[in-house]
């Protein structure tokens, strides 16, 4: 049987001068996913607190379907070679490529409202479209 849907990353491509250049670049900017300065904050918090030597955050997205795509956090020491990273003092924060197709262009904040504080992912759709429902059974309005 052979494997489906198994990612393989570009490779570097040798350009007509010689020189090669890399069609997969790791490094993130805040263009490609904006990290606002109160998220920055909180997650440097946390990772100061824990315990464990943590210094990365994974962004990760999971679901799909009717229900649309979740996405989280969680910490990390382990980086593939299929991760793009966004360095910032203290830490850093790790998104696979798959993950990054779904949030390119998007923004983390850090909300506090009177007894609620949380993570948001603002304008997660910015670069793919969609609203991250089918509308088929009825869930988006449709049907």
């Amino acid at each position: 049987m052979e494997n489906v849907g198994i990612y393989t990353p570009p490779q570097a491509v040798k350009t007509v001068s010689g020189a090669s250049s890399a069609s997969f670049q790791p490094s993130l900017t805040q263009s490609d996913l904006e990290v606002t300065q109160s998220a920055q904050d909180k997650l440097f918090e946390i990772v100061s607190q824990t315990d464990e030597d943590v210094s990365a955050i994974r962004i990760y997205i999971s679901g799909g379907g009717c229900g649309g795509l979740s996405y989280g956090m969680t910490f990390t020491e382990d980086k593939s070679d299929f991760d793009t990273i966004l360095q910032f003092d203290g830490f850093k924060v790790l998104v696979d490529v798959v993950a990054l197709n779904y949030l390119k262009g998007a923004q983390i904040d850090y909300i506090q409202e009177v007894g609620r504080e949380r993570f948001v992912f603002n304008n997660v759709f910015a670069e793919t479209g969609g609203s991250g429902t089918c509308g088929g059974c009825g869930a988006a309005g449709g049907g």
